[in-house]
């Protein structure tokens, strides 16, 4: 059991210092519920072992045979088991990580409650001894260790000293190492500062210090059922959604650990914690926090103190609002998928990219009277410039969280549409060419319809703006899900090709359709072209023109074609 616990159950050697640390505090505690007395901890490493004393409440002999020869017992329970929340520790196993450095553990402890000098000595092997032993000139306890071979490097001052400042330096009791105090005692949220300014620096020099950055703006978390407090600070640089955010927690002034996960919903990545707690229980390692109901209710409470701290920002320093969004948009548009005033602060104060300009969701339904928007950029790319002629507005959603947010407005606005562009809402929009134009083209739409029918589309001559755009390629979301399972039925072979056949319909959705721009100086001197091959091989070209500038996906026939049209009109131009 010895060799379990020392070895597996804690991730580093280097807590060994924090149990320690531990102990003495806790004996402290003790003692200050009898008793007022001065409190102190001294660490001595002068010849090669480890002392750490401390004027605690002590143990007797009976407590020692107890206590320290039983794995798992410990002082700090009351009579029904339960472990006392004035305490750091709770488990009675923390003197076990004393054996990942040493085979040999020292106790030399006197009791404040009377009785004299007990050592008690444990070996990695499982024994231990227990005997008189000097009288000690004060109460408290003292814990020696003898480093094992290849160890020693764990137990040298400058080490000890390292971890004793890294785990206690916010403990409320004296820490000292060679006549020198390691540490500071005190939260740097909860000192007192002479102004709000100089508190907002002393926590940006802490943030500095403690997490390598310099906070872009530092938000109070406190939630008293869990005897939390603490400082969320925000991040100056985008973060990744993807990468965990660890934040410093603290138990009772005590470090616990610097990179727990489970402290903050996920969307808040944007922000670094550091957190005392007096009630969430830590693991038996203690380098975690206990997954239960206080724990997810402590999330809860924090993701709600941020999002006030945004809310608060959107009504009184919107500019401020402005500069986070512009760095944490990611962040804020994940909450707005659920959350109501997020997504009031994002309708009001983020700019999307739309057919008019960057411009924010309340912006945009004040000037267009549907909300329309692409699946993807591409999409968007491709059709926001004729959409933006033809008068329609229209939202790239093609970003994280966009489609999601537009199909919430909703909830703020009951009389706004939001749809996704259909080409059929630009197509409505393009002018019929006339009778007699109709008749000039009739030989060039015959010609271009025989070159495309393999290809399943249509050609059509419309009018629409931009004149710089020639041909624009159509395809309804029907016929896109047509042609995806064509394409699925065509390489599936066996039982799942006879699957995908069952959900053939009947009804031949719209085919697609490409549309030659009637404005376009390019078609109008292709409507006077006399040859048919060469108007064929020209609305080839401009339908590969029109799949590229689309970014629509490219099939092994479209490629034939586009090499066809591309020689047939190299062939054309330098004659033999």
């Amino acid at each position: 059991m010895v060799d379990l616990l020392s070895h597996h159950l804690y991730a580093s050697p280097r807590v060994y210092v924090r149990e320690l640390l531990q102990n003495a505090v806790d004996a402290i505690s003790a003692r200050r519920l009898i008793e007022e007395f001065s409190p102190k901890v001294t660490i001595d490493t002068g010849d090669g072992t480890l002392a750490i004393s401390d004027n605690g409440i002590g143990l007797t002999e009976p407590e020692v045979h107890e206590l320290l020869a039983t794995i798992g017992r410990s002082s700090k329970q009351d009579d029904l088991g339960f472990a006392r929340r004035e305490f750091l520790g709770q488990f009675g196993i923390g003197l076990l990580s004393c054996f990942m450095v040493a085979d040999q553990v020292r106790v030399l402890t006197r009791s404040a409650r009377g009785g004299s000098t007990v050592q008690w000595t444990g070996f990695g092997d499982g024994r231990y001894q227990v005997a008189p032993a000097p009288q000690r000139a004060e109460v408290g306890t003292t814990v020696s260790l003898v480093p094992r071979a290849g160890m020693e490097n764990w137990l040298s001052q400058e080490a000890v000293a390292n971890l004793a400042a890294w785990f206690g330096d916010l403990l409320p009791v004296p820490i000292e190492i060679g006549g020198r105090r390691i540490n500071s005692g005190v939260l740097p949220w909860r000192r007192q500062y002479a102004s709000p300014e100089e508190r907002v620096r002393a926590l940006s020099r802490y943030a500095e210090q403690t997490f390598g950055f310099t906070p872009l703006d530092a938000i109070d978390l406190y939630v008293p059922e869990a005897g939390l407090s603490g400082v969320a600070f925000v991040l100056p640089v985008a973060a990744n959604p993807g990468a965990s955010a660890g934040h410093r927690v603290y138990l009772r002034q005590m470090l616990l650990a610097d990179s727990v996960e489970s402290l903050l919903p996920d969307w808040a990545f944007f922000v670094h914690c550091v957190v005392d707690t007096s009630e969430l229980r830590p693991t038996a390692s203690r380098e975690a926090l206990y997954e239960d109901d206080l724990l997810a209710d402590t999330q809860r409470a924090l993701g709600t103190q941020i999002k006030d701290w945004m809310v608060e920002l959107a009504a009184t320093r919107p500019d401020r609002l402005e500069q986070f969004l512009s760095i944490h948009h990611l962040g804020v548009k994940a909450v707005a998928t659920h959350d109501l005033e997020m997504l009031r602060i994002v309708d009001h104060w983020w700019p999307m990219e739309t057919s008019a300009g960057p411009l924010t969701l309340a912006a945009f339904r004040r000037r267009f009277q549907n909300v329309r928007y692409t699946l993807t950029t591409d999409e968007f790319r491709e059709l926001a410039g004729v959409a933006s002629a033809q008068g329609i507005g229209v939202i790239n959603g093609g970003y994280a969280y966009d489609v999601e947010i537009m199909q919430r407005l909703v909830l703020l606005d009951p009389t706004v549409t939001v749809s996704q562009l259909e080409p059929a809402d630009l197509a409505t929009r393009f002018e019929l060419p006339d009778p007699i134009t109709e008749r000039c083209l009739a030989p060039l739409l015959e010609a271009g319809s025989a070159a495309l029918e393999q290809m399943g589309a249509d050609v059509l001559a419309r009018g629409f703006d931009p004149p710089s755009v020639p041909a624009l390629y159509l395809v309804n979301r029907a016929a896109l899900q047509a042609e995806e399972m064509q394409d699925a039925r065509a390489s599936a072979t066996g039982v799942w090709g006879d699957v995908l056949g069952a959900f053939d319909q009947s009804d031949e959705p719209d085919r697609p359709q490409l549309i030659l721009n009637l404005r376009s100086p390019v078609v109008r001197r292709m409507s006077e072209l006399t040859d048919p091959d060469l108007a064929a091989l020209s609305v080839q070209s401009l339908y590969g023109q029109a799949l590229l500038q689309g970014h629509h996906p490219l099939g092994p026939d479209h490629s034939a074609l586009l090499n066809r049209a591309f020689i047939g009109l190299l062939d054309w131009a330098m004659p033999s």
